[in-house]
């Protein structure tokens, strides 16, 4: 099992979905991915950690009105992380990005900042005070990949290194002539690319592992979701497809 201790400023470290109906976004990704869920109290709403094999690997949450008026929509959330949340929502600004809510601490958990970049694609930065965001990555029921869809790669690439430190390659990558990747470390951490239609938002795609791609598309289809891009391959990455959960939040699964 690939389990992670800590996480560098600027990796991906935790995937949150808001969802229009919690309960039945349980129900469809314990189902789907074998997890179970821990109930936590966030003063006034329950906040649920997904957890495969009794590690987390994502957080589920109704969406409130609160946070649709404030710009965050329904859908799966990346976040970052990163060494100080004040300093980074400083630096969010800073960059052209707006701060959604103010700094929020999470006592024994993180300091989160919610905030969009400066193409208004949401995104989330997580300074772990107690815990570090998903426990086990790329294994059957974890995300395996995140990847930036934007209308301009280059203006992210300026945002997302002053804001978090992130550095950039560029070049080919499967089937594309060129693909960026963000680095930390001299390492990969997540994706960015044009966005494939123009008139789709930007977003931060989550890309889970499954064992086998056209199986789970089945899958999900019986469990109510729906296919948004049919599966297919991708030399030297794997087989992929789009899907959708039953209340529309997108997602992609990944066979290696």
């Amino acid at each position: 099992m690939p389990t992670v201790d800590a996480y560098s400023q600027g990796t991906p470290c935790w995937a949150e979905i808001l969802s229009a109906d919690v309960d039945a976004a349980r129900d469809f990704y314990g189902k789907l991915f074998g997890w179970e869920f821990e109930a936590n109290d966030m003063g006034g709403m329950t906040y649920y950690v997904a957890k495969k094999d009794g590690v987390p690997v994502a957080g589920l949450m109704q969406q409130m009105p609160v946070m649709s008026d404030g710009g965050l929509p329904t859908g799966w959330m990346t976040y970052l992380a990163v060494d100080d949340a004040d300093a980074t929502a400083a630096a969010v600004t800073e960059a052209g990005g707006t701060v959604l809510f103010p700094v929020d601490q999470i006592p024994e958990v993180a300091k989160t900042v919610l905030a969009r970049d400066d193409q208004g694609t949401a995104i989330g930065f997580w300074q772990a005070t107690g815990h570090i965001g998903s426990g086990v990555v790329d294994e059957p029921g974890a995300v395996s990949w995140y990847e930036l869809q934007t209308a301009d790669v280059d203006a992210a690439k300026t945002f997302y290194r002053a804001v978090a430190g992130m550095e950039s390659r560029t070049g080919p990558a499967g089937d594309m002539a060129a693909y960026t990747e963000f680095q930390v470390d001299g390492k990969p951490v997540a994706g960015a690319l044009p966005k494939p239609m123009p008139e789709m938002p930007n977003y931060w795609a989550l890309y889970f592992n499954v064992e086998d791609a056209d199986r789970t598309v089945a899958q999900i289809l019986e469990l109510g979701g729906a296919v948004v891009a049919p599966a297919f391959d991708v030399t030297s990455i794997g087989r992929l497809a789009v899907m959708a959960d039953p209340q529309g939040a997108v997602f992609n699964i990944m066979a290696h």
